[in-house]
């Protein structure tokens, strides 16, 4: 019978073998860094967002549910990145999840935002970020209803409602 000490040295071994080979094959997806055409440094998006909306946007955090006045919210218009005001969600698309999180079953255009592979949880999830400056807005499942099947979960701090015939406000970058 193994000792205590011979058990716990290789218990220890597999755990930092198994942590190096995560990080290998979690690192070996993640994208080069891209530049988007809203880039601003730390201080300027500190600046420009609340706490709340610059943990989520540049920290990649999420919103507690049930906590955005934006989920329980159905007024016809546009919401917009609260980063950059990038058009990225359409009030008809809009649907209750009952997630507490705004979901939508489309973006705007398919060209207002990106996604990316995340591992944050272990299993791959896709994020969804703005496609004009990077915010993260959220993750896309395959749970959500016709026509798309899909459910854009997005965290209210990361978006902007425009009511319908409002235009779009101009991004001031200085």
């Amino acid at each position: 019978m193994p000792s205590r000490r011979a058990v716990l040295t290789g218990t220890a071994a597999v755990a930092a073998l198994g942590a190096a080979g995560s990080a290998w094959w979690l690192g070996s997806d993640a994208p080069a860094p891209r530049a988007y055409p809203v880039s601003l440094t730390e201080a300027e998006w500190r600046a420009r967002l609340s706490p709340g909306a610059f943990a989520v946007l540049r920290q990649e955090d999420t919103e507690a549910p049930y906590s955005s006045p934006l989920d329980d919210f159905w007024e016809a218009g546009t919401y917009d990145c609260a980063g950059c005001a990038n058009p990225v969600y359409a009030s008809d698309t809009k649907f209750d999840s009952g997630t507490g999180w705004p979901s939508f079953w489309a973006p705007l255009a398919e060209d207002a935002v990106g996604t990316k592979t995340d591992y944050k949880l272990v299993l791959p999830r896709t994020e969804v970020h703005c496609a004009r400056c990077g915010g993260h807005l959220g993750h896309i499942f395959t749970d959500g209803p016709d026509p798309t099947g899909k459910r854009h979960c997005l965290n209210g701090l990361a978006l902007a409602f425009r009511p319908e015939g409002e235009p779009a406000a101009p991004l001031a970058l200085s």
